[in-house]
């Protein structure tokens, strides 16, 4: 299977190439970014989005997971990543998502995440799809809203981020609720 590309109308979804390391780090680097997520680091080193980068192609191909460049589609310049971990075994995966300070509020995240779901449910096959959140990171409980995700739990000081334990919040959506919606 070929890696994917996928559009909507204001985005183009790609594979990472090695060019996109230095906009990785610039983007990934800000502390806002770290702040609310779990697995970019602050300060963000140098050569981790090479390795991060070069990790995509094999996993694909393994069936582990699929991650895109969220690029705008106006001058195809890259302002986030999004992604799928898969559990083919389950016929789900975990949906995880950043985008780059600068472009917040603008919507970018929602549409991105709106065509990878229909991208998971139509031709990976998947039957659920989740995503968890730190508590303190609202907005991206809103995008799951807004995918019409519904909220399957918290779990309670469940991670330790920067020296303190944080609740964890789930939203999923089953393939039959977004083939619905």
């Amino acid at each position: 299977m070929q890696y994917p590309t996928l559009y909507t109308k204001r985005l183009i979804l790609r594979p990472f190439n090695k060019s996109d390391a230095a906009r990785v780090q610039f983007l990934a680097g800000d502390k806002e970014i770290a702040t609310t997520t779990l697995n970019i680091p602050y300060p963000y080193p140098d050569g981790l989005a090479e390795e991060w980068i070069a990790t995509h192609a094999e996993d694909f191909a393994r069936n582990r997971s699929v991650i895109f460049a969220i690029c705008l589609k106006e001058d195809k310049k890259l302002i986030g990543a999004i992604g799928l971990t898969l559990a083919h075994q389950h016929d789900h995966a975990e949906l995880g998502y950043w985008i780059g300070v600068p472009y917040w509020n603008n919507g970018y995240c929602t549409e991105a995440a709106q065509e990878v779901l229909n991208y998971g449910f139509a031709y990976l096959g998947l039957n659920r799809i989740f995503a968890q959140y730190l508590e303190k990171n609202d907005a991206s409980g809103r995008v799951m809203q807004k995918l019409g995700m519904k909220p399957e739990g918290e779990l309670r000081l469940h991670l330790k981020h920067w020296g303190s334990y944080h609740n964890i919040i789930v939203y999923g959506i089953l393939k039959d609720e977004f083939l619905q919606a």
